[in-house]
């Protein structure tokens, strides 16, 4: 069969990763394809790099739009990054009859909506399983492997940099500053990591994985954002002593409300799986009607196994390049009629359980007071300790809630601050049992 040629847009780490898969497993991929991929073309800004990596054949330019419009091109590979060129590229190359395969979880979730309608309308596909979670093909099991299921949640450690920061941070006591400093300079954590630290890179990827799990548009405006800078050692020592881990989860969940959409620091029981997973490592858990609970793991970035989802994606469209959209998984999962909007749940119509780290003066009837504010909107405790600190000035109580809306507990918190005893701010994160339906 004839080869299909591809384009390859961009040579950072992704890019140089997708052409040594695609040469170094050539004879394995052309057995299970029945054809070969051919690098035909590559735009980089430094093409003298790009010879000296491509095969000898590949046609090297400086332009990418010279790759999205050239008529031997059948496939373009976008791993630019980013939204602007990334964006004028991909809607490009889908004009020009090009089908796409990117590992940008930014551009789909913000641009997502447009990009499938215009795929939709000129038959052609965009593959993404490299923009969630790395080399873990989570995408090919929310669209395929799960397709009998209803899927109830989805909750993920989606973001490597958040991940060893937090295992850093609770198993030498470091502090966030210390830890972030010691992310950046073994590569883990950018110059700026506010894209990382402050949840925007988990919102983007939960965003896509909530589209495809109950066939809704993308919509990250609607994603809360809360990331882990404000996070102190104390906390996660605490939880850890209560018998939990601290996460940064993306959470996904369908109630009878609404959709749940949110990015949060999230106490888990030590005993789920999902709560050991430390260092750079990537775990998504998804719960659904018939299977019941699946977990995923593994690297979450990185050249090879990022480049490994990249050409998978490349291999399953040189597989029904010759079919009709009719014929091909839906790019949401569900049929593009049947992709409707649902309301996504503000935070504070959320349902979860709560841990409180209240500072207060240390006087009789604290704990008393404390309790009845909470009892005012509803919302019980499940279990109390109370903590001095280290000068033993000022002690601490930390409580953990039962399950209640969040709107409760943020006007008990309210209530709280107020009390003459109280020092501000009373410290909340959530909490998810990962048991059930609920938090």
């Amino acid at each position: 069969m004839k080869p299909i040629n591809i384009g390859i847009l961009g040579l950072g780490t992704v890019g140089k990763g997708a052409v040594e898969v695609l040469q170094d497993n050539a004879a394995e991929i052309s057995r299970r394809l029945g054809r070969e991929i051919n690098i035909f073309m590559v735009s980089s800004r430094d093409t003298e790099k790009a010879r000296s990596i491509c095969p000898p054949n590949t046609l090297i330019t400086n332009d990418p739009f010279e790759v999205v419009r050239h008529p031997e091109v059948d496939i373009v590979a976008e791993l630019f990054g980013g939204t602007d060129i990334a964006r004028k590229l991909i809607l490009e190359a889908l004009e020009h009859g090009k089908h796409v395969v990117t590992a940008n979880k930014k551009l789909l979730a913000e641009y997502g909506n447009e990009i499938f309608a215009l795929a939709e309308k000129n038959n052609l596909m965009v593959q993404f399983e490299a923009a969630v979670a790395g080399g873990i093909p989570i995408i090919k099991a929310l669209r395929e492997g799960l397709a009998a299921n209803n899927i109830q949640s989805i909750a993920g450690i989606i973001n490597g940099t958040s991940n060893f920061i937090l295992s850093e941070m609770r198993e030498k006591g470091s502090a966030f500053a210390d830890v972030l400093k010691e992310a950046q300079a073994l590569g883990y954590a950018e110059a700026d990591p506010t894209f990382d630290i402050e949840g925007h890179d988990a919102g983007h990827k939960i965003t896509i994985m909530s589209a495809l799990a109950f066939g809704t548009p993308m919509n990250f405006e609607a994603c809360y954002l809360e990331g882990i800078s404000r996070l102190e050692s104390r906390d996660i020592q605490y939880a850890e002593e209560l018998g939990y881990r601290i996460k940064l989860l993306g959470i996904t969940r369908k109630t009878e409300q609404g959709i749940e959409l949110r990015v949060h620091p999230t106490l888990v029981p030590e005993s789920r799986l999902i709560a050991n997973v430390n260092g750079v490592m990537n775990a998504v858990r998804v719960d659904a009607n018939m299977v019941g609970e699946t977990l995923y793991y593994g690297p979450g970035a990185g050249s090879l196994p990022t480049a490994s989802s990249v050409v998978a994606d490349i291999i399953d469209i040189s597989r029904l390049i010759s079919a009709d959209s009719g014929n091909r998984v839906p790019h949401l999962a569900f049929q593009p009629t049947q992709v409707q909007k649902q309301r996504i749940l503000p935070i504070e119509e959320i349902t979860s359980s709560y841990y409180l780290r209240v500072r207060v003066e240390d006087k009789p009837g604290v704990l008393g007071r404390i309790a009845g504010l909470l009892a005012d909107e509803s919302v019980s405790i499940e279990a109390l300790i109370q903590k001095g600190v280290q000068d033993d000035s000022t002690p601490e109580i930390v409580i953990l809630t039962h399950s209640t809306q969040e709107k409760k507990v943020k006007k008990a918190i309210a209530a709280i601050e107020d009390l003459p005893f109280v020092h501000k701010p009373v410290v909340m994160i959530r909490m998810e049992s990962l048991h059930g339906r609920q938090g």
